[in-house]
């Protein structure tokens, strides 16, 4: 089959997918820290805050389909929206990490009309974003290939904010003197989310300049009695079986959602801190929480972007579905084992390699979903003769930020269930090491990164057993939708 797709277009794309991975890891890995241990926000009003503003934000994904696939205009379909949205994200995005010196209900008004301003208005870049492989190319592989590409760049992108926590963490205090109490959280996350807009943002707009939409679909003017966006993708089934597998793979989210969390509240690596002035303590426990990260860092790096440089591969010679089932099932053991040592010896180093592999079902899900939502699209196409692209692309924006929601949530409820007071915890006069809670809050916090994700794994496999799209199914579906296209007198440029 024909490819459309050349090598500068491609890598602008994928560049740019890199910087929304940037930005978007900046908000989901880091926000519910912030509000909590750092503007120290009651965990009832952050809780509430995100399960509600985050489904809210996941419904919107939907409608921005609809908008998307109902409006083109003189410079496409997908392609505006980069521009449109790029300087309010990073405005917004800088604001969220901004604590305005206001009383305590002004600032909870303040973090709510950012957090929720920032929700719809990145959902108006994202959809038209991962949209855009469905009309760069008509050739399956080569959607399949670019998608798995700008995936992998995604997570470079997103592992940067990792990077300039524990950077930053060594540098700024060198800077200011001191790094000490909440002050220096303040500054610290600030700094970073500078940084991250900077660049994040460049990488992003410039894929505008670069990509071309050559799959047009011409418009079909509804017909009375006629089935609506909304119903056509419900009733197709391969799609609703891949949402559900999102849906229930939600847990995953909190690998890298939970982990400083983790790092602040399950382990404590370092010297003894008995004996040790205030100061020393400080630095001691936050060169802890730095190390503890930046180990998870790690096995996310080597687990979950590993797999996703190995999919173009993997994809070319196994069927999705099998892809999807023998990972998760390998990460679901894996954080058995992983669950097994944090129970009996909390030791971190010991679990390594098992919270590497349980990582690797992340690079795999990141990239398969949107490959076989794209699939899925074809499917849906041959059956109606509509393709209603943004839509069906906006399930997944739908699935991730629903994940994200149930992992941040996840995250308050445990406070609130083992009892944490990030007030006492963090403080301008103390910080708490993981070595002053009790073993069984230690490991509360840590399941948040073991066995909630292994059975969410789990569970997101059952989905894949009744998928059809597969093997000969899908290449005589390649040859009917060709077929079909040549009929209708669809060309692509």
């Amino acid at each position: 089959m024909k490819n459309y797709i050349n090598k500068s277009e491609r890598m602008s794309y994928c560049v740019g997918a890199m910087g929304q991975g940037m930005i978007y890891a900046m908000m989901s890995s880091y926000i519910s820290d912030y509000y909590l241990n750092v503007l120290q926000l009651a965990p009832m009003f952050v809780l509430l805050l995100m399960l509600l503003a985050r489904v809210w934000d996941a419904i919107n994904d939907p409608l921005m389909g609809m908008i998307v696939d109902h409006h083109t205009t003189k410079r496409g379909k997908m392609k505006p929206y980069i521009i449109y949205a790029a300087a309010p994200i990073g405005i917004l995005t800088v604001l969220m990490y901004f604590a305005p010196n206001i009383s305590k209900t002004a600032l909870m008004v303040y973090t709510a009309v950012v957090y929720v301003l920032w929700g719809m208005i990145y959902t108006m870049a994202d959809v038209p974003f991962w949209s855009l492989p469905n009309v760069l190319t008509a050739n399956n592989e080569e959607r399949s290939s670019t998608i798995s590409f700008a995936r992998t760049l995604n997570g470079v992108g997103s592992a940067v904010p990792e990077v300039l926590f524990l950077v930053i963490g060594f540098v700024l205090p060198k800077i200011l003197g001191t790094s000490d109490g909440l002050e220096y959280n303040k500054t610290k996350y600030l700094v970073m989310a500078v940084i991250t807009v900077c660049i994040g943002i460049l990488l992003y707009t410039q894929s505008y300049f670069k990509v071309k939409e050559r799959v047009v679909i011409p418009d079909k003017k509804p017909v009375k009695g006629e089935p609506s966006a909304l119903s056509r993708i419900f009733k197709c089934k391969p799609l609703m079986l891949v949402i559900l597998m999102g849906v229930l793979s939600s847990g995953r989210y909190m690998i890298q959602a939970a982990a400083v969390h983790v790092a602040r509240y399950a382990f404590y690596i370092g010297k003894p801190l008995e004996g040790m002035s205030a100061e020393e303590r400080i630095a001691a426990i936050d060169a802890s929480v730095s190390t503890v990260k930046t180990i998870f860092q790690v096995c996310a790096i080597v687990g979950m972007f590993g797999a996703m440089l190995f999919m173009p591969v993997l994809m070319k010679k196994f069927d999705y579905k099998k892809i999807v089932i023998v990972t998760c099932l390998s990460g679901f053991v894996a954080s058995i084992f992983t669950t097994l040592i944090g129970w009996f010896t909390m030791n971190l180093y010991i679990c390594i390699p098992f919270i590497l592999v349980s990582c690797i079902p992340l690079g795999v899900l990141n990239v398969i979903t949107y490959a076989m939502i794209g699939d899925c699209l074809d499917y849906m196409e041959l059956k109606t003769g509509f393709r209603d692209n943004a839509l069906g692309s906006a399930c997944q924006g739908f699935v991730n930020k629903l994940g994200n929601a149930f992992a941040t949530t996840g995250i308050v409820v445990m406070y609130m269930a083992i009892g944490l007071e990030p007030s006492q915890m963090l403080s301008s006069d103390v910080i708490m090491a993981a070595t002053d809670l009790a073993k069984s809050q230690n490991f509360a916090m840590f399941s948040l990164v073991s066995i909630v994700p292994g059975v969410s794994l789990l569970l997101c496999a059952i989905p894949m057993f009744f998928y059809k799209i597969s093997g000969e199914n899908k290449i005589k579906m390649e040859k009917e939708l060709a077929a079909q296209r040549e009929k209708r007198g669809i060309t692509i440029e």
